[in-house]
């Protein structure tokens, strides 16, 4: 199994401060930071694009945390070039946006790049058999993209399974309405990275948090085996 991943969503941190604020995100020790991109087509809202994906990577240098760019556009090609200039070290396109997935997974490589490829709730999770072997990493959403702070929908479940029953080596990210009440159903279906906003940044003390996150998707872990 891969390893246990926390992802803070920096959709929930403070745009007025983004820079600091990623800064004192880092410092509780997470992994990844999640970056949502949102382009107002695709999804009906707009968050921010490759500019403030450089601004964020000039606060937390690569050494310090990975870029976890989760791209909810409609023409995912388009946006490679400048979120790799930007810093990103990881893109993450909608299967449902790309009419060309291999030649998307492609160009991301050839920016160096990761690959991650999202699965919005309504898609058959069928549709991404034949690419997990060609990607890095597959996003299961647990909630309609779009917006923060909405409920998880724990029916996505088999999909993670699924998803985890073909590779026990990708990275699997859940995404949505993840916290300390429903981590364990994640991990035990099989994921390993935790994209978590709210039950992260509306913590008392997001350190504890982040480290009890990690903890269960560990030992949750130790059981499937």
């Amino acid at each position: 199994m891969p390893s246990p991943k926390i992802a803070p969503s920096i959709l929930s941190g403070d745009f007025a401060n983004l820079g600091r604020d990623c800064q004192k995100m880092v410092a509780n020790g997470p992994e990844w930071l999640h970056v949502d991109v949102m382009d107002g087509h695709f999804v009906p809202n707009i968050s921010f694009g490759p500019m403030v994906v450089e601004a964020v990577r000039r606060s937390v240098p690569r050494e310090q945390v990975m870029l976890d760019c989760h791209m909810m556009v409609s023409n995912p090609k388009k946006w490679v070039e400048p979120i790799a200039k930007a810093g990103g070290d990881q893109y993450t396109f909608h299967f449902e946006a790309a009419d060309d997935v291999q030649g998307t997974i492609d160009l991301i490589r050839k920016h160096g790049m990761r690959v991650g490829l999202a699965i919005k709730p309504k898609t058959d999770i069928k549709e991404a058999f034949p690419y997990i072997n060609k990607v890095d990493m597959v996003l299961v959403m647990t909630v309609e993209p779009g917006f923060g702070g909405q409920k998880f929908m724990p029916d996505m479940m088999p999909k993670v399974e699924a998803i985890r029953a073909k590779s026990a080596e990708i990275d699997l990210q859940v995404d949505g309405g993840l916290g300390p009440e429903n981590v364990e159903l994640a991990a035990k279906a099989g994921a390993n990275v935790i994209v978590a906003g709210t039950s992260v940044y509306k913590s008392a003390d997001p350190k504890s948090t982040i480290a009890k996150l990690r903890e269960s998707v560990t030992i949750c872990q130790c059981h499937h085996h």
